[in-house]
């Protein structure tokens, strides 16, 4: 029969054992709280993704505003999506702008590697890719500005914008990149401001280039 001694080490091991188990219960309590928050997250943007506006095209501007738009030293390709349901478009005569075939597969695949755009039909991108046109742009020329409402996705041809937000850079994108696409799949305001990059090299003449669609 083991001394008092002994019986106290025991049950002071046994105590401990206990503590150890409770703080592995906390432990786990809070990953699953943590867990549970992320399931949250997730599905407030699963729900995004569900409620995201199939992208349509319409008539495209008269060709007066096309000239308009266009600068001589920046191009863009530009379309603007409709408020048609994607099944109205059988009956819609859609625009046509003819193309090289590099910049048709420029669009194409910036639009399979953008992550909202990626999963439209073949026959859908190929109606986008057909509709876009190209626009230019000037030097330091703001092509998106924050908080405006907006009506045209781009497809980055040549050149690099740099992309802001609350006056603090976001990032710089180059050839083959959407963008403008949250604000008309959402119907939100532009989330950012997006401004054409001056050559970093003295003498390049090489500036940002664009396909656009009007939304």
């Amino acid at each position: 029969m083991g001394t008092l001694r002994d019986l106290q080490y025991a049950l002071q091991e046994k105590i401990e054992e206990l503590r150890q188990r409770d703080a592995l219960i906390d432990e786990l309590e809070l990953e699953l709280d943590q867990k549970d928050e992320l399931i949250q997250r997730l599905q407030t943007e699963l729900d995004k993704y569900r409620s995201v506006i199939k992208p349509a095209t319409q008539q495209v501007h008269k060709q007066s505003e096309l000239h308009e738009q266009q600068r001589t030293k920046r191009q863009a390709i530009s379309a603007e999506p409709t408020a048609f349901d994607i099944q109205d478009l059988s009956h819609v005569t859609l625009p046509f702008y003819p193309k090289s075939p590099q910049s048709k597969d420029l669009i194409k695949e910036a639009i399979l590697d953008n992550d909202f755009m990626k999963n439209l039909e073949l026959s859908q991108i190929q109606e986008i890719v057909d509709c876009m046109y190209p626009v230019d742009y000037g030097k330091d020329s703001c092509i998106i500005k924050e908080g405006d409402v907006g009506s045209l996705v781009y497809v980055m041809e040549d050149g690099k914008v740099e992309v802001t937000k609350e006056s603090l850079k976001l990032c710089t994108m180059g050839p083959g990149k959407v963008f403008g696409e949250l604000a008309i799949l959402y119907n939100c305001t532009r989330t950012a401001t997006v401004k054409s990059e001056s050559p970093q090299t003295p003498g390049k003449t090489s500036i940002p280039s664009a396909h656009t669609i009007l939304c």
